[in-house]
């Protein structure tokens, strides 16, 4: 699904990411682990084209999409969510859903006009599919808060419902359980893996907890100062020294490992 070939990212004289190259499988979904500054999050940056790279590429299916703006990628299935959630705090929960889906009618002045019918049938279509997302994700109790108004776990939710409203392929996301408690990281992952099995969703996930990278994720790639570090299952990279090393400083064993 995604290919990255020798990729820089370099801020002034900081190499952010510094040569990485990875694939990331149709129909996986890949973690994505490394200590704090590893360059995770600015890799994601430029895979979803946030950031133009320095050198390097990055294809999709084979077709080169490197530096194509965000906007594209979208209507390419490629999406990307953020450790802080991007919601429309005043709308509700099923609106936030609702205003995804792009090209919609009722977007312009004129359509609002002389093409009332039209846009009244497409939000029915929309309020439906929200609804069902809502339903999927077990959240239907909330589509009429505010979204603004949702504990941090639950905005992670309806981020993931966003992504449910499009016709998404590859989905990346970052630090998903940051900030979540337990019982709500159960159901964001129920529902990743959900997605994967029953609809085709492709993943790639940056997480620090490794409870949850161990039960979602194969394989699981580690960066570390910018580059690719390793990769295998959970399992062999928590019993990787290299990896510990990395992460710690020191040698120390996979369970304390977990607590990084």
């Amino acid at each position: 699904m995604i290919r990255v070939e020798d990729l820089h990212r370099h801020f002034g004289g900081f190499r952010a990411v510094d040569g990485a190259s990875l694939t990331i499988e149709t129909g996986s979904i890949t973690g994505l682990i490394g200590p704090n500054g590893a360059g995770k999050s600015t890799l994601f940056n430029v895979i979803a084209g946030v950031l133009p790279p320095t050198s390097g590429r990055v294809y999709m299916d084979g077709q080169d999409i490197t530096g194509l703006p965000p906007h594209e990628l979208f209507h390419r299935g490629l999406l990307r969510t953020f450790q802080l959630a991007h919601e429309f705090a005043s709308m509700s929960v099923r609106e936030n859903l609702m205003m995804v889906p792009g090209g919609q009618t009722g977007e312009t002045i004129w359509n609002t006009w002389f093409r009332r019918g039209q846009i009244a049938r497409e939000e029915a279509e929309l309020r439906r599919a929200a609804d069902e997302v809502l339903d999927f994700l077990t959240i239907s109790h909330l589509a009429d808060e505010k979204a603004g108004n949702l504990s941090g776990g639950q905005k992670k939710l309806l981020e993931l419902g966003r992504t449910m409203m499009v016709d998404a392929k590859v989905v990346f996301l970052d630090e998903v359980g940051a900030g979540v408690n337990r019982t709500l990281l159960g159901t964001i992952g129920d529902a990743i893996i959900r997605l994967n099995r029953e609809r085709g969703y492709t993943f790639c996930v940056i997480e620090h907890d490794m409870d949850f990278i161990g039960k979602l994720c194969d394989p699981v790639i580690v960066m570390a100062e910018g580059k690719v570090l390793a990769e295998g299952t959970a399992d062999e990279i928590m019993q990787n020294e290299e990896v510990i090393e990395s992460y710690l400083g020191r040698g120390l064993k996979n369970k304390d490992m977990v607590a990084t």
